[in-house]
């Protein structure tokens, strides 16, 4: 099979860097994912070489490199564009995985029995781009056009190298939408607990791109299915069987709707977005309750914030990821009051920073339950409604005083200051104060905790 290669800027250092080993007798191919996705007609992320050159050589040959990963064979080869690299490794055979992740030695090899250490068959092809022919010795070709994700050799042997691989497997299936093979589904399910051994940033990393790409409510289904949710997210696998009230979700139980609120994200999307949706009914579980009229939650909002700041925590995500997840999840059922809301608490609602997020985790919300979008179309409604008269002045109207205008009233500054401020905000925002001399006659006349 011949195929054509992408002319961008990573792909022409690939293609140079492989031009050149192959000058000085060396062999050199694309190799890994990248084959993978171009045999698939999908734009690779990035471009991997694999050589016979020893890493000496290649370190020789280009040396606007980068040779971080020299112990293992890999040597970074710089582009002359700013940010492009291309990784060039060495053919070499894995010693044993004592941690996990790295081998404790290498030994350099052939290119046959390098495809034989890779994770899966779809991801140990190599491609020679002067030629454009794909070599496989796995059987990699095959497992593409049945749509298969098969381990390479044993796949018990290559999930011990890398526990990692055990969430690999499943993204990848759930992305490309493909079946895992039987042997390697077995595995992952024997295995499927030993995942933790791997660092919260891995973990995190495939969760990421899981979460992100289409596919990923048939991601976290295998992860239940096979145990790994229950390792990685028990507080996800915890929605299983908890039963919602059928008269506003008839779609049934909470894992259920949370995977159809999966279904409906937008690809791409933020991974604030994606773990909003997540664990929007994280609280559900604990606060599970029979009452007389329905099955309630009551305080699921609060509680699901701050277990999802604890679960974000426990991943290493950022904090600013951690806040912002924290605040869909605490503000999602805030939308059923919206309405209602006096006009003043409804800006504020409305000019939350990334609301578009808080929004679109709401329609998902709905959609994945009754399908009700009511709401969702009054707070679109009224967002443009302010957004003619001028967004700013609207939701960020001057409050026309401050802290410093109330010492100069004779007020003693303290924690009256924040409740007389809020008070004439909200008057602002109702529009019954519109300049400096009626925000001073409100504040002679107002009464803290009146």
């Amino acid at each position: 099979m011949r195929l054509s290669i992408p002319n961008i800027p990573a792909t022409a250092l690939a293609k140079r860097v492989i031009r050149e080993l192959q000058a000085r007798g060396h062999e050199a191919f694309l190799a890994g994912g990248c084959v993978r996705d171009l045999i698939l007609k999908r734009e690779p992320k990035d471009y991997d070489v694999a050589t016979s050159a020893l890493p000496d050589a290649v370190e020789a040959l280009f040396p606007r490199s980068i040779a971080q990963g020299k112990a293992f064979g890999v040597i970074q080869v710089l582009g002359d564009t700013p940010g492009v690299s291309v990784e060039v490794a060495t053919f070499r055979h894995d010693g044993p995985y004592s941690d996990g992740r790295h081998p404790d030695n290498v030994r350099f090899t052939t290119a046959e029995e390098d495809a034989a250490r890779r994770d899966f068959t779809i991801n140990a092809m190599f491609l020679d781009a002067s030629t454009g022919e794909v070599v496989d010795t796995v059987g990699g070709m095959a497992d593409l056009e049945r749509k298969v994700i098969r381990a390479v050799g044993d796949p018990a042997v290559r999930f011990t190298e890398d526990k990692l691989r055990l969430l690999r497997a499943v993204r990848f299936a759930s992305s490309l939408n493909f079946e895992i093979e039987d042997a390697t589904w077995e595995a992952i399910k024997r295995m499927a607990a030993q995942v933790t051994v791997c660092s919260a940033e891995r973990i995190r990393d495939e969760l990421i791109k899981m979460l992100t790409a289409r596919g990923a409510s048939r991601g976290v289904r295998l992860m239940f299915e096979c145990g790994l949710l229950q390792a990685v997210l028990p507080e996800i696998a915890a929605m299983y069987g908890v039963q919602q009230p059928p008269q506003y979700h008839p779609e049934g139980d909470v894992f259920t709707h949370t995977l159809l609120a999966l279904d409906l994200l937008p690809s791409p999307c933020s991974i604030t977005l994606a773990l909003g949706v997540l664990l929007h009914d994280v609280g559900k579980p604990p606060t599970y309750e029979e009452a007389a009229d329905r099955i309630r939650f009551h305080g699921h909002d609060e509680l699901g914030a701050k277990m999802s700041e604890k679960i974000t925590r426990r991943l290493k995500f950022p904090s600013e990821v951690t806040e912002r997840v924290a605040s869909l999840v605490r503000d999602h059922l805030k939308f059923m009051h919206a309405r209602k809301m006096k006009l003043s608490t409804l800006k504020r609602f409305l000019r939350k920073p990334y609301f578009d997020e808080d929004l679109e985790l709401h329609r998902i919300d709905c959609l994945a339950g009754k399908g009700e979008i009511e709401t969702w179309k009054f707070c679109r409604e009224k967002l443009a409604e302010f957004k003619r008269e001028g967004e700013q002045q609207a939701l960020r109207p001057k409050s026309h005083i401050d802290g410093r205008d109330l010492i100069a009233l004779g007020m003693q500054p303290g924690p009256k200051f924040k409740e007389i401020l809020e008070a004439l905000e909200d008057e602002v925002l109702e529009g019954r104060i519109r300049d400096r001399e009626q925000a001073i006659a409100f504040v002679k006349a107002y009464k803290p905790g009146a």
